[in-house]
């Protein structure tokens, strides 16, 4: 299947006018400060942007995140896959005075100028589906903790019988 890279910049509210879907892919390496947050540069993202006005004739985006990334599990400090999803649905706003009086289910999303960085927009909500902390499943983590957990063998001669000083 072939997939295109997602557009950099768009006039999010002429595309709310006109009904516009946008979908594209990414790679970590296109995200700096979501980069960051990864054990390395293996990935995959696509995202599906659909830009409308609602029922108040406000412009709204709705982004769907669907990500491949690696990162450290915290239990053994090893690599692990991680799958996000993400859907959230925003309001085109020229400043916190339209944000603030947002109904409830929508996030506000400030775009000052014509133009808005549409990796941005797919980098925080990235940030925000993350995981604080990602674990492998119990049974993997103890299969390589096992490993660090490993007793090295004495050295021939060492005396195997102490005696307890507890003995009286």
């Amino acid at each position: 299947m072939l997939t295109e890279p997602l557009p950099s910049t768009l006039d999010v509210r002429k595309a709310a006018t006109r009904g516009v879907s946008i979908s594209g892919t990414l790679k970590p390496l296109d995200l700096q400060r979501f980069r960051s947050l990864l054990a390395d540069d293996e990935g995959e993202i696509n995202a599906h942007l659909t830009f409308s006005r609602d029922e108040e004739n406000r412009y709204i985006v709705r982004v769907v995140l669907d990500a491949l990334v690696m990162v450290i599990c915290q239990r053994c400090l090893e690599p692990m896959q991680e799958s996000l999803i993400s859907d959230n649905t925003l309001a085109i706003v020229l400043n916190d005075d339209q944000a603030a009086h947002l109904p409830r289910h929508l996030e506000p999303l400030i775009v000052e100028g014509e133009s808005c960085n549409l990796r941005e927009l797919v980098e925080d909500d990235l940030i925000l589906a993350l995981q604080p902390f990602s674990y492998h499943d119990t049974q993997a983590c103890k299969k390589i903790l096992a490993g660090f957990n490993a007793r090295e063998p004495e050295p021939e001669g060492a005396q195997t019988n102490k005696p307890n000083p507890f003995n009286v």
